[in-house]
């Protein structure tokens, strides 16, 4: 399947995704903040560059994007366009993923994953509720 975008089209697309301050992003730390907890966002000093860092718990959250970090959720997809970009693209992506989480454990840190899909209406609820409880407990 060709993509249905033009090439300028899809580099607007593209060039209009955010890489900090995503809507998943702050959904989750609203969520957070309603029931207290306090945090710091995009710690560049830590690796990889946590979306959320609460210091008091040593625990950082990374709210990935089912598509950039190839979540095996059914929204996942490969690109049929310029694939040998994409899947070194991402696959890159997830390797870094790992070498993160290694250092950040090594360093004392609990790592904490949450994926755009498990923020959706149907699940959010119940999903931010288990990362809380995972964070204080």
């Amino acid at each position: 399947m060709a993509d249905t975008h033009s090439k300028e089209v899809r580099s607007k697309n593209m060039s209009h995704i955010r890489s900090t301050n995503s809507k998943p992003e702050e959904t989750v730390r609203k969520y957070l903040f309603s029931k207290g907890l306090r945090y710091r966002k995009n710690v560049r000093r830590l690796p990889g560059c946590p979306d959320i860092v609460l210091p008091k718990y040593r625990t950082v959250i990374f709210v990935n994007g089912c598509f950039w970090h190839k979540h095996d959720c059914g929204r996942f997809v490969w690109p049929s366009s310029n694939e040998e970009y994409w899947h070194q693209k991402i696959s890159r992506n997830i390797e870094r993923d790992a070498e993160n989480q290694k250092l950040l454990t090594k360093q004392g840190w609990r790592v904490l994953v949450i994926w755009e899909c498990q923020l959706k209406k149907k699940v959010a609820a119940e999903n931010l509720l288990q990362l809380y409880n995972d964070i204080i407990h």
